[in-house]
């Protein structure tokens, strides 16, 4: 086991972006669509980190016209082409879905200031 986890992690790109919980990201996803390929992106607030080595996830909310939405992306997929922090959040917590409760400024989550 310990052997498929060394081929795996070699194998991975080295580019892990710095991202907390809490910061705002635009995530740039690859969607193939038939034959043709275009780049999507998804920004909203990073909810939750999950899993470890190349297994890692992370989840982004955002609202889209008054419906939350919710992605999961693998940290390590060859299909998210770049992960950039917007805004930097001050969170006390390791997972935000607390804020699936919550509506309007309410949901909001404060700027970290340096």
């Amino acid at each position: 086991m310990d052997a498929l986890k060394l081929v795996a992690e070699s194998s991975v790109k080295n580019e892990v972006p710095q991202f907390e919980i809490g910061d705002t990201v635009r995530v740039d996803v690859n969607i193939r669509e038939g034959e043709r390929e275009r780049i999507q992106v998804f920004e909203g607030t990073v909810i939750a980190r999950k899993g470890s080595g190349v297994g890692e996830t992370f989840t982004v909310r955002r609202v889209s016209y008054g419906v939350g939405v919710e992605r999961v992306f693998p940290l390590h997929s060859p299909n998210v082409k770049a992960v950039a922090v917007v805004r930097k959040g001050r969170v006390r917590r390791a997972k935000l879905y607390y804020l699936r409760d919550r509506v309007g400024k309410a949901a909001k989550v404060k700027e970290q200031l340096k």
